[in-house]
C-alpha cells in the first residue's frame, strides 16, 4: 500500500458515511479548540478576509500528516511514541514527550480559562467555578466512562462546532471579498500578518493531533476482536484504509471549514467595525455582541464551551498515550484507572496542572503563546520521525507510504519547519 486508493466514490457505495467517522472527525474537531478559535478570530479581526487562503493551504498538508499518523497506528497496532522509540534515541523520545506534556498542559489551562470566561459571559457569574466544573467533568469522562461510550460522547460534542456555521447565516457577507481572500488576491504579507500566519499554521498542525488519532486507531483495533494490525492481517486493508481516508478527510475538512467560518464571521463583524485586537476566544465573543447581537454572541460563546469540552480530553489524552507508550506502560481509555495507573496519572496531571494556571500569576495569554512556540519546535522532529516510520518497510511492510502521500507528508514537515523557524525568530524580536 503506497497511497490512499483513488476511486473514493466507488468505495463509498453501499457504505454509510457516518459509520466510517470516528478518530479522524474527533481529531479534526478538537483542532478548533478555544485557543485555535482565538487565533482564527485574531486573523479575521485584524486582517479581514485577506488571510483566508492560509486555511486552504493547510488543508492538504493537514490531511496528509494525519493520514500518516492514522495509518501508522492501524498498520502496526502501536501508537506513535512506541514507533518513534524504534527510530529515535531513547533520550530524544523522552525529551520530546516531556515537552509535549508541558505544551499540552499549558494549552489545557488556557482552554479551561477560556471556557470559564465564556460561561461567565453567558450566565453573568462563576468564572472560576465553571472552570473547575469543566475540568472535573472532562477528567471524570476519561477516568470512568468506557471507551466505546466515551467516543460517542466526543462525536456528539463535534456538533457544537456548527454554532460557527450557524453564525454565518446571521451576517451580511461580502462574497466577492471572501472569494478574493480564499485565492490570496490580497495576502497581507506584513510583519504582523507573518506572525499571524505562523500562528495559524501552529494551531492547525499540532503534535497532540498526531498522537491522538494514531492512538485511537489502536484503540479501535483493541476493542474489536475481528480487527487486527494490518501487518498481521493484510486482508483487512481495503476496508480499513477506505475508512481511514473518509474519516480523516472528513475530519480535516470539518476542522478547516469551521476555522474559515470563524475567520469570516470575525472579519465581517469585528474587522469591519475597527475591532482588531483579540487575545482570547472570549474577547472575540465579547466584542461580537454589540455588533452582531445577543444571539450571535451566545452562539459564539456556546461554541467555545463545546469545543473546549471536546479538546481538553484530546489534549490530556494525547499526552497520556505519548508518555505511557514511550515508557512501556499500559494504555487505553477502556481500562479503569487502577488498570492503567501511569496512563491515567499523566491525564490527571495534565488536567489538574492546567487548572492550576487559572489560579496562578501566570498570564494565560503569554503561556498559550509560548506553548504554541513549543508545539511548533517539537512538531518538526516528531513529523520527521513519523515520516521515517511511515516509509520503513520493516515497520509498515507493504503498507509503507509511497511517493505521493510520502511526498505530501514530507512537504508538511518542511512547511512546519519553515513556520517554526519564523515563529522562533519573531518570538525573540
Amino acid at each position: 500500500m503506497a497511497e490512499p486508493q483513488k476511486d473514493l466514490p466507488a468505495r463509498l457505495k453501499g457504505v454509510a458515511l457516518l459509520s466510517q467517522l470516528g478518530p479522524g472527525l474527533i481529531t479534526g474537531a478538537a483542532d478548533d479548540d478555544p485557543s485555535g478559535i482565538a487565533t482564527y478570530s485574531q486573523g479575521g479581526a485584524q486582517f479581514g478576509f485577506n488571510l483566508l487562503w492560509t486555511l486552504l493551504l493547510t488543508f492538504p498538508l493537514m490531511v496528509a500528516i494525519q493520514l500518516v499518523s492514522a495509518l501508522i497506528g492501524r498498520v502496526t497496532g502501536h501508537g506513535l511514541a512506541k514507533n518513534m522509540g524504534d527510530v529515535l534515541p531513547g533520550w530524544l523520545v523522552t525529551g520530546l514527550m516531556a515537552l509535549l506534556f508541558l505544551a499540552n498542559t499549558i494549552n489545557v489551562g488556557a482552554d479551561l480559562a477560556a471556557m470559564g470566561e465564556a460561561a461567565k459571559l453567558v450566565t453573568g457569574f462563576g468564572q472560576h467555578e465553571f472552570t473547575i466544573a469543566f475540568a472535573l467533568v472532562s477528567l471524570g469522562l476519561q477516568l470512568f466512562i468506557p471507551y466505546r461510550r466515551y467516543a460517542r460522547i466526543l462525536m456528539v460534542l463535534t456538533f457544537s462546532l456548527f454554532a460557527y456555521v450557524a453564525l454565518l447565516f446571521m451576517l451580511k457577507l461580502d462574497w466577492p471579498a471572501i472569494g478574493a481572500g480564499l485565492i490570496g488576491l490580497h495576502p497581507s504579507l506584513t510583519d504582523d500578518a507573518a506572525t499571524t500566519i505562523v500562528a495559524i499554521f501552529g494551531t492547525t498542525i499540532s503534535p497532540y493531533l498526531f498522537f491522538w488519532q494514531s492512538a485511537q486507531e489502536v484503540e479501535e483495533v483493541d476493542q474489536k476482536p475481528e480487527e487486527h494490525p494490518l501487518v498481521e492481517e493484510p486482508g483487512e486493508a481495503p476496508e480499513a484504509i477506505a475508512r481511514i481516508e473518509v474519516d480523516t478527510i472528513s475530519g480535516m475538512l470539518a476542522s478547516n471549514l469551521i476555522a474559515l467560518a470563524i475567520m469570516i464571521s470575525t472579519a465581517a463583524t469585528l474587522h469591519q467595525h475597527g475591532v482588531t485586537d483579540i487575545n482570547t476566544a472570549a474577547d472575540a465573543a465579547r466584542a461580537l455582541e454589540p455588533i452582531a447581537g445577543r444571539f450571535a454572541f451566545g452562539l459564539f460563546s456556546i461554541g467555545i464551551i463545546g469545543t473546549g469540552l471536546l479538546a481538553i480530553p484530546v489534549l490530556a489524552g494525547s499526552a497520556g498515550y505519548a508518555i505511557a507508550e514511550s515508557r512501556g506502560w499500559k494504555t487505553g481509555l477502556d481500562n479503569m484507572p487502577w488498570q492503567a495507573r501511569g496512563f491515567y496519572a499523566v491525564i490527571g496531571a495534565a488536567v489538574l496542572l492546567g487548572l492550576g494556571i487559572d489560579y496562578s500569576p501566570i498570564d494565560p495569554i503569554k503561556a498559550l503563546y509560548w506553548s504554541a512556540v513549543l508545539n511548533g519546535v517539537i512538531a518538526v522532529p516528531m513529523m520527521a520521525a513519523m515520516m521515517v516510520v511511515a516509509g520503513n518497510k520493516r515497520k509498515m511492510g507493504r503498507f509503507a507510504v509511497g511517493p505521493v502521500l510520502g511526498g505530501m507528508g514530507w512537504l508538511s514537515t518542511a512547511v512546519m519547519a519553515a513556520a517554526t523557524i519564523t515563529m522562533v525568530v519573531v518570538s525573540f524580536h
